[in-house]
């Protein structure tokens, strides 16, 4: 049996940020448990075709975090990062649109433009109508019928591939009003209007896949990091994981679904985890370029099984592009596939309260949810750092996690 102050299950983002804070605070007993080969969770990557490629998908170093910056250049210095003003568009109608739509809409013909301006105006958020409270009302209400209809509702459909008024409308404040004044100034001028989306600006290795820095922050780890380990077992009262590993405190950035093979939860805390759901998606490698500048493609098209598309050549070396499609909706294929069973939590209605009483459940037994699977919170990596941070630091000071 070994004893640490502190257990780290899972080696992505935020676990890793966690480790390095704790370290740089002067904290040495501690130990990451990692499943996979190389640390990194959905952020890995791989050489595909002779070149870098994202298993997990599409993953950008947002620069509006000057913690996480600082962090990371650690591992991977500025100088191996290539900066982008960010290119992405929706295809929609027949043609690619920059990103987000609304801001966008002068780049369509005028009789499309009218089209949609017309629809905007009419919006419920325009209009003064309450909000409603079922997802596929809310996305009309706020962006009004014809975005709803020909992008927002089909994609998420795409993405999320369940019965979208099971999605709760409690996340989407991310989503920026639509202003009919700034749209319509937009179209009059031929310019976009409105804030920049999250990675207007972002990094990106310049000879590595996004997974380099992440390998460099677990090899970094040496010893405390220990790699090729799934946690097959969690004694919760004694706090000992895998019958070997006992802590003070385990901090879990695995995902909630996996504990009640692996533990001796009670009933009703497995009970508020099976209201937990998450989606699958599938990250497909095709070997021919596409006629674009943009970095990624998002695709509401019904008719074809992947959301969004990643132009490799665009923003790193290498031929190509991947797909990212929902596992349900994949189809057969030839060639290189993989699947990352746990790629989104579902916002569902049940969501708030299952995740409210089991963290409330865990922190009781000294044990704390951290990061994307921790929280149950769908969260760029940028964000999963910073909370890695901020726990590491909140629980030098003594501070209530």
């Amino acid at each position: 049996m070994k004893t640490y102050k502190y257990l780290i299950l899972g080696a992505g983002p935020s676990g890793l940020a966690l480790a390095h804070t704790l370290k740089e605070l002067g904290e040495e007993s501690f130990l990451v448990i990692e499943k996979e080969a190389v640390a990194g969770g959905l952020c890995r990557s791989d050489v595909v075709d002779g070149a870098p490629l994202d298993i997990g998908g599409g993953h950008f170093l947002d620069v509006k975090r000057k913690e996480v910056l600082d962090m990371v250049f650690k591992f991977l210095p500025r100088s191996e990062w290539q900066e982008y003003k960010r290119i992405s568009k929706i295809r929609i109608r027949g043609i690619e649109i920059d990103y987000p739509l609304e801001a966008n809409l002068w780049q369509f013909p005028v009789a499309d433009q009218v089209d949609f301006l017309e629809s905007i105006a009419q919006a419920g958020c325009v209009r003064g109508i309450p909000t409603p409270e079922s997802f596929e009302e809310w996305i009309t209400w706020k962006l009004g019928e014809r975005i709803a209809q020909e992008y927002m509702l089909p994609y998420n459909k795409k993405i999320w591939s369940t019965d979208l008024n099971r999605i709760g409308i409690y996340w989407l404040y991310k989503l920026p009003d639509v202003s009919f004044r700034e749209t319509l100034q937009s179209c009059l001028e031929g310019k976009p209007f409105g804030t920049l989306p999250a990675h207007g600006v972002f990094l990106y290795p310049k000879e590595y896949g996004y997974g380099e820095v992440w390998k460099r922050m677990g090899d970094s780890l040496g010893e405390q990091l220990i790699t090729n380990t799934e946690i097959s077992s969690i004694d919760i009262v004694n706090r000992v994981v895998n019958g070997c590993f006992k802590a003070e405190t385990i901090f879990t950035t695995i995902p909630w679904t996996i504990w009640p093979s692996i533990s001796n939860l009670p009933d009703e805390i497995k009970e508020e985890i099976t209201r937990l759901e998450f989606s699958s998606i599938d990250v497909d490698y095709h070997t021919e370029d596409i006629q674009t500048d943009a970095h990624w493609i998002y695709e509401p098209d019904e008719h074809l099984s992947f959301h969004r598309l990643l132009c490799r050549n665009n923003f790193t070396r290498g031929r190509g592009y991947w797909t990212e499609t929902n596992s349900r909706r994949a189809l057969e294929k030839k060639g290189w596939r993989y699947r990352n069973k746990y790629a989104y939590p579902l916002n569902t209605r049940e969501k708030p309260d299952a995740v409210a009483r089991i963290l409330q459940w865990a922190g009781q037994n000294k044990i704390i949810g951290v990061g994307r699977w921790g929280t149950w919170e769908h969260m760029n990596s940028d964000i999963a750092v910073s909370m890695g941070i901020e726990t590491g630091k909140k629980l030098w000071k003594g501070e209530v996690l």
